[in-house]
């Protein structure tokens, strides 16, 4: 029977048996095979059915292998034209190679098939590691390694005249068109996944109601990362349900794999303290032998990292463990120098866009060029910002007036179109321009590149969660304009500044600062 539960669609019953449920059914994404009973006991390799691959990974690893053939194809080119322009084919590095015909195998044949080789065999074309993350190309960097020390080791086992810069040109051109073609393939995927949900995997969260539906809320977040939840497994029983309206059907009291292939999914998430009783998780495992179904684990440790997490077997129980925030040390050095110098030299290069900024003020509104407002720094220090004045000079006065059409919530004040601002400053804003003059308080120590955004030392005084924010030194961009900056709440701001702090590093740094472009060229909620 079926039941309607808290305006939530339920069903309680296990599908009757039929002729109909051995044969596979087909669905969107994937082809759903019925597993064979399982204990645990480990089946014959020979006799085991073959996995199930979901179709969007397929024509992507098609894809993928074009473009890493491309890419290795380019390299040797490069290497070649490089060495025929700086001296005589048969007197450089490939002149061990005797003739051009084989130079052209090797180079040609040899070197590109040997390059995909060992990215599949370091995992490149994995689908746990395609679409999100930096583990690709982690292993894309690794295998560049490898090509290096297997052509040094056959060209000193041979004793071939093979010349370093021509290594180093070929292992540096192909990694730089390995990367570049990777990150295509991976915009190409999200945009697909992102128009029209192909190449996407398929969700049951398993679980209490509260830890799948803040399951259901972090992997949503992001579009790109091609998970979407199609339905809610409780292991609660109906009555925690009962009133609340959830984004998902949900459903209790049913056989898991049953209802995975009724909803056509593809990934089952066992959600926080789901397997409470022990060994059930491990059971569940073993029915999806043979599947296909991936079966992941989400434990209730959200905005937390990859880097800071840990899995430390012992005695066959994996403890997850989570490394404490990097937050001084040699990294930490590094990026406050690489603050002060880039700070610096950026002051130097736009100085004169800097006196036609401040030209452009002063013609536009009669006052000051700058705004300075003081603004809580690291540990609490209060300091003064330098902005360019965007706003008339009764800006503050007329604010008061204006509290109730406040478009933001928590310690901010924003409106899409506001009075005060006069027309010169909205270009500003718009190509944030205005916060140029920050760099001031970067080469003084105040502010960093990248970091939570300065708030007024006003609005509010910091407590709880919020006062976290200021373990490090607020920044001119930060994950929170890269990611909405004031098209999102309040508490979204907060809990990506936070996620900022607790996973730290140079590389997200740096990812922020390139993220940052492309966000002010398309303006995305400057006002």
């Amino acid at each position: 029977m079926r039941e309607d539960v808290g305006g939530v669609t339920t069903s309680l019953h296990r599908p009757t048996t039929d002729s109909s449920r051995s044969r596979p059914v087909r669905y969107d994404s994937f082809e759903w095979q019925e597993p064979p009973p399982s204990n645990g006991v480990p089946r014959n390799a020979w006799g085991r059915q073959s996995r199930r691959v979901s179709r969007w990974h397929r024509p992507y690893t098609v894809l993928l292998i074009v473009f890493d053939l491309i890419s290795t194809l380019g390299a040797s080119h490069i290497a070649s034209s490089l060495e025929k322009s700086q001296a005589g084919f048969q007197n450089r590095s490939w002149a061990f190679l005797d003739g051009t015909e084989l130079f052209n195998f090797f180079a040609y044949v040899v070197l590109p098939l040997g390059w995909l080789v060992l990215l599949w065999t370091n995992g490149t074309y994995d689908r746990r590691y395609l679409g999100l993350g930096s583990e690709e190309f982690k292993r894309v960097l690794r295998t560049s390694v490898t090509v290096v020390a297997a052509v040094s080791l056959l060209a000193f086992a041979t004793k071939a005249d093979l010349s370093r810069g021509t290594v180093a040109t070929v292992s540096l051109s192909a990694l730089l068109l390995l990367l570049l073609g990777r990150a295509i393939a991976r915009q190409i995927l999200h945009l697909a996944r992102r128009r029209t949900g192909h190449g996407a995997h398929r969700m049951v969260l398993v679980g209490t109601l509260p830890e799948a539906l803040e399951v259901y809320t972090a992997v949503t977040r992001s579009p790109a990362a091609g998970l979407i939840p199609v339905a809610i497994h409780l292991t609660d029983g109906f009555s925690a349900a009962r009133g609340i309206e959830t984004p998902v059907p949900v459903y209790a009291g049913r056989d898991v794999l049953s209802l995975v292939r009724e909803v056509g999914a593809d990934t089952i998430a066992v959600c926080g303290s789901a397997s409470s009783e022990p060994g059930e998780l491990r059971r569940l495992a073993w029915q999806l032998e043979g599947t296909g179904v991936d079966l992941v684990v989400a434990p209730q440790l959200t905005d937390i990292a990859g880097p800071r997490v840990h899995i430390r077997p012992i005695e066959g129980l994996p403890l997850l463990h989570v490394e404490e925030p990097t937050l001084s040390g040699p990294g930490w050095l590094v990026k406050n120098l690489m603050d002060r110098v880039a700070a610096g030299l950026g002051l130097l290069v736009i100085s004169p866009i800097l006196l036609l900024i401040a030209l452009g003020i002063r013609m536009s509104d009669p006052g000051p060029v700058f705004f300075r407002q003081t603004r809580v720094g690291h540990d609490g220090r209060t300091f003064r910002v330098w902005k360019f004045r965007t706003m008339y000079v009764d800006a503050e006065e007329r604010k008061a007036t204006l509290d109730e059409l406040n478009e933001t919530d928590g310690m901010l004040f924003k409106m899409k179109h506001d009075p005060r601002i006069f027309s010169f400053g909205a270009k500003l804003r718009a190509t944030s321009m205005d916060e140029l003059p920050q760099l001031i308080n970067v080469l003084k120590g105040e502010m960093s590149l990248v970091g939570p955004r300065p708030l007024p030392a006003d609005d509010g005084d910091y407590l709880g969660d919020v006062r976290r924010r200021l373990l490090v030194r607020p920044g001119m961009t930060g994950l929170w304009q890269v990611s909405g900056r004031s098209d999102l709440s309040w508490d979204e701001a907060v809990r990506l500044d936070l996620y900022y702090v607790d996973n730290w590093s140079l590389t997200y740094d740096l990812s922020i600062l390139w993220r940052t472009i492309g966000v002010v060229l398309r303006r995305k909620g400057a006002y």
